[in-house]
């Protein structure tokens, strides 16, 4: 049995889409940023950092959504997500998993900044213009990184779930529409049935009051 705890729209949505990819049956447990569930003793047994994406696997228990991804790919080779330490795209594949956290990074600072301060008067406007600055830089150099229709020259795989679930939170501070090329990746990322699938069940977020952020006046 493979249990998923996860919070709507945050890094499980990763786990699930590639869940989905790999045509796996899975259990959701839903949680909440914003009420304690994620810091009660009995999750912080799972997730020492109060965070999902958390995946149970009989006994076996991972968190971190880089880690479940790469594991996932590793253990089910026929699915074409994984590229194995020989393959050409290897280094590649590595490295476009773990660019994904650069903009993970900067959009959860800005969710820091734009969402959960208790008072918003205490966000800095500049630390947001340099932070949704360094955001559209982010995005600005994915688009070189597309080969063909993905991200690798072999076509699809677990890099392309990492990086393009960014998209879903980053377009709340810097429209991904601004990049068509990116805008179109996103696309084809978003039609394939297995997101589809992930997006149904991804439940509804409660951190989000807008659709988009404007930048705020200096």
């Amino acid at each position: 049995m493979i249990h998923l705890h996860h919070v709507p729209m945050a890094r499980s949505l990763r786990v699930m889409w590639m869940l989905e990819e790999l045509g796996l049956d899975y259990d959701l447990s839903l949680y909440s940023i914003r009420d304690g569930s994620m810091r009660t003793p009995e999750f912080l047994r799972l997730s020492p950092a109060g965070r999902t994406p958390v995946l149970e696997m009989g006994d076996e228990v991972i968190f971190e959504s880089g880690a479940i991804l790469q594991l996932l790919a590793e253990r089910h080779p026929q699915s074409g997500l994984h590229r194995a330490p020989d393959h050409p795209d290897r280094a590649r594949y590595l490295e476009l998993i773990h660019y994904s956290e650069t903009i993970g990074c900067l959009v959860e600072n800005l969710n820091m900044n734009r969402v959960f301060l208790r008072n918003p008067a205490d966000a800095s406007p500049v630390v947001i213009r340099l932070l949704t600055a360094r955001l559209r830089g982010a995005l600005a150099a994915v688009g070189p990184q597309l080969r063909g229709d993905f991200l690798l020259d072999s076509g699809f795989s677990a890099a392309d779930i990492m990086l393009a679930y960014g998209f879903v939170l980053a377009d709340r501070y810097v429209r991904v529409g601004d990049y068509p090329e990116l805008q179109a990746y996103w696309d084809r990322c978003k039609a394939r049935p297995a997101y589809q699938r992930a997006a149904a069940r991804d439940g509804v977020q409660d951190f989000f009051d807008r659709d988009f952020y404007p930048l705020p006046e200096v």
